[in-house]
């Protein structure tokens, strides 16, 4: 099967992008959320346009699997 990254909205917390990022890489989503916040605040906010454009960009996850 082939790898594919997409949002995974049944185990995200807000749009499922960190969730779906944190299942392409293999790794936990905790792990992937808190890197999100620090480039967020470190960035002053960028990394909430970035999660807006992740949001809008990536597929879903009911999308990929039909």
């Amino acid at each position: 099967m082939k790898k594919r990254l997409y949002k995974n909205e049944s185990e995200g917390k807000l749009g499922g992008v960190c969730a779906g990022l944190a299942e392409y890489f293999n790794i936990d989503p905790t792990v992937v959320r808190l890197g999100w916040v620090l480039i967020t605040l470190m960035s002053a906010g960028a990394g909430i346009i970035g999660y807006i454009a992740a949001a809008i960009i990536m597929p879903d996850k009911s999308e990929i699997e039909k």
